[in-house]
């Protein structure tokens, strides 16, 4: 398995559609670019920002069960990709045993980045869709600030339409 961080969520210019940047923490620096829902990009947005709502989003929801039941999640794995779709591990410990349940990886980056879990990919995963960055585009990930990344999601969710997601 290959450790990432969440190097940035983004919104793609061409296809105006979110996407994750999970990027290796240790090595040759590949990222794994995951599309997300708008819904999903923002609730993950929230969590790095830090964003407090009225009442609970679902995330944060499943955190404060998973808390007030004594679970851990000790990390999350994005599994595979098959037909397009990547599948995600959530990696738990109840009462010393490991339960491992799938999620959509967009639910579980969102629940990572809200318990401070550590994310993985598998090998395989990473060494058959990882890409490079070039240099600029990280240094600009880098230098963004929560701030800016959740007013570009505000902005592509005031400009997104129902028909830009239909087949």
């Amino acid at each position: 398995m290959v450790e990432v961080r969440l190097g940035a969520v983004r919104v793609d210019l061409h296809s105006q559609t979110p996407v994750l940047l999970l990027t290796e923490t240790v090595g040759l620096g590949r990222t794994l670019p995951i599309f997300v829902g708008p819904p999903e990009a923002t609730a993950i947005a929230f969590a790095v920002q830090g964003v407090v709502t009225p009442r609970p989003m679902t995330h944060d929801l499943l955190r404060d069960t998973l808390d007030a039941l004594g679970v851990v999640l000790e990390r999350v794995v994005i599994t595979d990709l098959r037909d397009k779709t990547y599948f995600a591990e959530l990696h738990l410990r109840s009462a010393g045993e490991e339960v491992t349940v799938s999620a959509r990886p967009s639910d579980a980056v969102a629940l990572a980045v809200r318990t401070g879990s550590p994310l993985f990919v598998s090998d395989e995963l990473m060494d058959d869709e990882g890409i490079m960055l070039p240099d600029e585009d990280e240094e600009d990930q880098e230098d963004e600030s929560p701030e800016e990344i959740v007013g570009e999601f505000r902005e592509f969710l005031e400009q997104v339409r129902p028909e830009d997601f239909s087949s």
